[in-house]
């Protein structure tokens, strides 16, 4: 038997025609030198509509790749809806690769129209000569500098189309958007997300037992557009009513201070590093004012415990952490604590890496492949599947990275039978000393916690004894001090006497990578070329 629901393709299209009805007057902030602008989502659905038809004359068609080189903006919102919506594929290119790495994924995406922000050009034009297959580029804002070559403004572009455009029929499983890893080991691979799974992550979205955007909320959307598609807040938004500040390149601890208190947002987004550095400057400002934030989400890396303790202390804020990565949309764990948990016990769920999402599955998984009890005791990899969870990259056959149709994560911890996730490691990053595994994560965060401590990364550096053994990498708080015998002594009352890393070192500041996570890689090697000036201690 066979059911008589209609069958309607899940569509992009269909969430832009949803949020400029239903929340037509809802906004999209943009934070500009000059002030905030401001359009709401019809005005915003009406100019993607312009562009659409603009792309369409200057012959982008079916399945051609459509690049953005952009901040969170309008105009990038605006490329976010049209580019997929008229059957095209929206790339979003980080702006923060290296030139040869940012070359390699133009190419490699065979990208044909690349729209830029005007402050990004200098940026852009270190490769203009190395990318044959892009045709226009599109500036949004003024150029002058000529560097580029001949461009096209974005403004007279969109404005030299009437709105109107008839969003086409397509199949819910073409491609929508494309997005490159980050690329820490090797050239990046590039994941596609189509319609169905675009419509599928934002419904995930919006549910209360993960980022439960809804109406009711204003998000800051620190996150940037380039990273997993704005962690799924850019389609969400439109189809929950939810308006979004855009804070361009103001993403420093005290312009996001000033954003918070004079916009008002409820939720925000954005990875730890950021958030960090939000505290030191809140803690210098005495206007500071978090009130109306309901809930922080924190992803890309392992939060901090006393992070969360001060944004709930001192802030009355709760920071809850998301879970996933650029081959899951990225949504597919959220740190809410269980229904009827005490309150003076919520911390400690929130500290774990997110409970899974419904919509996807998680399994840990021992090296020869063997699946492990879900006992959060037994540590293994963390393989996933789900509908928006990719099969494949593009382009590129990589077989080791999927097992019997789950994706294998490279995450390492263990998974308890309420199907919260704790991740120790990154199977890159775990330090494997005399057979037993020590928790690079939970070092970071435990030595964080060190009143005089601003940031800590730890990684693992070759040992005679033990193979390998960690080596604690130090940021101080401006006008503190420590000694390792200090910092040593604050870890030995706090986790295994084992783990205590016998190697120390302080730097003004630690690598991060183009997505903000500390880059360890960086780390290692300087260790290795004897760049670090290391104090050994018993």
């Amino acid at each position: 038997m066979k059911s008589t629901m209609q069958d309607a393709p899940l569509l992009i299209r269909d969430i832009i025609r949803h949020g400029e009805s239903i929340y037509a007057d809802k906004k999209i902030f943009t934070v500009t030198p000059q002030g905030v602008d401001e359009a709401t989502f019809f005005e915003v659905s009406k100019r993607s509509e312009r562009l659409a038809a603009a792309l369409r004359r200057l012959g982008v068609g079916p399945g051609d790749r459509v690049a953005t080189f952009m901040w969170n903006n309008q105009a990038h919102m605006e490329a976010y809806l049209a580019v997929p919506s008229m059957g095209a594929v929206l790339h979003t290119l980080n702006i923060r690769l290296f030139a040869e790495q940012l070359a390699f994924i133009i190419n490699h995406a065979e990208d044909q129209v690349i729209i830029v922000d005007s402050t990004l050009i200098p940026l852009l034009a270190k490769v203009r000569d190395q990318i044959p297959s892009v045709r226009h580029i599109i500036v949004h804002g003024p150029d002058e500098s000529g560097v580029l070559g001949e461009t096209i403004d974005y403004e007279s572009f969109v404005m030299s189309e009437p709105a109107g455009f008839e969003w086409p029929d397509l199949d819910e499983r073409d491609a929508a958007i494309m997005c490159y890893t980050s690329g820490t080991t090797g050239n990046p691979k590039g994941v596609v997300y189509s319609h169905r799974s675009m419509w599928l992550h934002s419904l995930a979205s919006t549910t209360a037992n993960s980022i439960a955007m809804c109406e009711k909320d204003r998000c800051l959307l620190i996150v940037p557009m380039f990273h997993v598609n704005a962690w799924g807040a850019a389609y969400t938004s439109f189809l929950a009513g939810t308006e979004l500040i855009m804070p361009q390149m103001f993403l420093q601890g005290e312009p996001i201070v000033k954003m918070i208190a004079q916009l008002r947002p409820t939720i925000s987004l954005g990875v730890p590093t950021i958030w960090n550095d939000v505290l030191r400057a809140a803690a210098d400002a005495p206007d500071a004012d978090f009130s109306s934030l309901r809930g922080i989400l924190a992803g890309g890396a392992a939060v901090p415990r006393v992070m969360i303790e001060t944004f709930r202390d001192r802030y009355d804020v709760d920071v809850f952490q998301g879970w996933g990565m650029t081959e899951t949309s990225p949504l597919a764990a959220v740190s809410i604590p269980p229904s009827g948990t005490p309150i003076d016990q919520e911390i400690d769920f929130r500290v774990k890496a997110g409970r899974v999402v419904a919509g996807v599955q998680v399994r840990v998984v021992a090296e020869d492949g063997t699946v492990l009890p879900n006992d959060g005791k037994t540590v293994g990899e963390f393989e996933i599947r789900g509908p928006w969870i990719t099969g494949a990259y593009f382009g590129v056959d990589d077989p080791d990275k999927f097992r019997d149709g789950w994706l294998r994560t490279g995450d390492i911890g263990t998974l308890d039978g309420l199907g919260f996730m704790v991740i120790s490691d990154r199977t890159k990053d775990v330090i494997k000393s005399g057979g037993e595994w020590i928790s690079s994560v939970e070092l970071e965060s435990t030595m964080m916690a060190h009143p005089a401590v601003f940031e800590a990364a730890v990684v693992a550096v070759p040992d005679d004894k033990w193979t390998e053994r960690p080596l604690c990498c130090v940021v101080l708080r401006p006008g503190m001090s420590a000694t390792p015998e200090e910092l040593r002594d604050f870890l030995a009352q706090r986790v295994a006497k084992w783990w205590l890393p016998e190697r120390w070192t302080f730097v003004e500041s630690i690598p991060k990578t183009s997505v903000g996570k500390f880059d360890k890689k960086v780390l290692r090697a300087q260790y290795a070329d004897g760049a670090l000036d290391v104090v050994v201690i018993g």
